[in-house]
């Protein structure tokens, strides 16, 4: 809806129980201003009463999670939607008087910026039941593997502190099912002597049966190279069982979720599109599309720019010269595309890009961000026409990033 068109502008600063709503007409007149509870019936009430006013801009600090159901209910009663980033918001609060954090005030703020400051807000567009699942599972498999890490790094503590030498020999390799299933039988160096060779090498073969002849040999090489038992072995014992159980069981779950997801990214239109490019496979295409996909960007600089991955120029007089990193943008989103940067270094024209950089001096993490944003451009123009990638013609690589 163009600015013009808009007679109202709700800001809603939203909460898990409550939010709070403020609405300004066009001459910056308060037409509201009440807390009122999470619920359909009092949002939809407050949104036909202001309805008499006009066309209505709602405006939210939040639209996933606490926000997703007042940006449901405007989008089903025809109301404008938009976000306003928290950033953005802090920034604006910092030109109003007063250096009070109240419901309130935000509200009154985000109102003021759809009225006086539209080029701040985000447009929200109606998202699919595709997306919104994708959304859902992959914070899941985001918090798995958050829990994955935690957990693994748990495990290889408690060996450190017992083992140190055991620690080296299994450490590196808790990714792989047999390594942790190991360690939910045998959980302490008097257990895995206890057990023999043939035992554990039988264990390990269950699920590593080309590595366990090699697994085999490093743990007992460890085991012969400490012959102390430190204190906090026995109550080490019964932790890592526990925790190797743990481990598996996330990594199952994970599996179950990756699979989830690959049949919901196969089965959206844009699938073909982002896979054509190289580097990109199903979790940075469900990635990308939960962050990119209904949203609106006027070029590849803007994509680029919500991403984080576009540079940043600082120059002051004489003394401050030089471009730098971003450290604001889509977190996600620019995880997304610098992991998918990385896998497509064993594509030929992505390996030249980032040569070309490293060889102008580059360190590898600002090569790699640098080929991130060369693809940033290329993915924009591919989700604008909905073609697939082609390789760039010999000669016609850009120079800079």
């Amino acid at each position: 809806m163009d600015q013009q068109d808009v007679d109202v502008f709700i800001g809603l600063d939203v909460g898990k129980s409550g939010h709070h709503a403020v609405a300004l007409d066009k001459s910056g007149k308060k037409l509201f201003d009440k807390a009122m509870p999470n619920d359909e019936a009092r949002l939809r009430q407050i949104l036909a009463d202001l309805s008499g006013h006009g066309k209505i801009l709602l405006v939210v600090d939040q639209p996933a999670t606490v926000g997703a159901l007042p940006v449901a209910i405007a989008q089903a009663t025809g109301a404008a939607v938009g976000y306003l980033p928290g950033l953005a918001m802090r920034r604006i609060a910092d030109l109003h008087p007063g250096e009070s954090k109240t419901d309130a005030r935000d509200a009154a703020i985000i109102a003021e910026a759809a009225r006086s400051m539209p080029h701040t807000l985000r447009s929200i567009a109606l998202a699919d039941e595709t997306l919104a699942e994708l959304g859902v599972l992959c914070g899941f498999d985001d918090d798995l593997a958050a829990q994955i890490t935690a957990t693994s790094n748990r495990i290889r503590g408690l060996l450190t502190q017992i083992h140190p030498a055991l620690e080296r020999a299994l450490g590196p390799h808790l990714d792989h099912p047999a390594v942790a299933d190991l360690l939910t039988r045998y959980p302490t160096p008097a257990a895995l002597k206890a057990a023999g060779r043939g035992q554990v090498k039988a264990r390990l073969k269950k699920h590593a049966p080309r590595a366990a002849e090699r697994l085999t040999d490093a743990v007992f090489t460890a085991l012969a190279e400490q012959t102390v038992v430190v204190t906090g072995t026995g109550a080490a014992g019964i932790v890592l069982p526990k925790l190797a159980e743990q481990l598996l069981s996330l990594r199952r779950q994970r599996d179950e979720i990756a699979a989830q997801v690959e049949a919901l990214v196969e089965a959206h239109p844009l699938h073909q599109v982002l896979t054509s490019m190289p580097g990109i496979g199903v979790r940075t295409c469900a990635r990308i599309l939960t962050e990119v996909a209904c949203k609106e960007f006027a070029s590849a600089a803007h994509l680029a720019s919500y991403a984080g991955i576009a540079p940043v120029t600082r120059r002051s007089g004489t003394s401050i010269r030089g471009e730098h990193t971003s450290r604001r943008g889509n977190k996600k989103l620019k995880r997304a595309l610098f992991l998918s940067a990385f896998a497509a270094l064993h594509h030929p024209p992505s390996r030249a890009y980032y040569d070309r950089k490293r060889a102008e001096g580059k360190r590898h993490n600002q090569a790699l961000i640098a080929l991130a944003r060369r693809r940033s451009d290329v993915l924009f123009a591919m989700l604008r026409d909905g073609t697939l990638y082609q390789d760039p013609e010999p000669g016609k690589l850009p120079s800079t990033a």
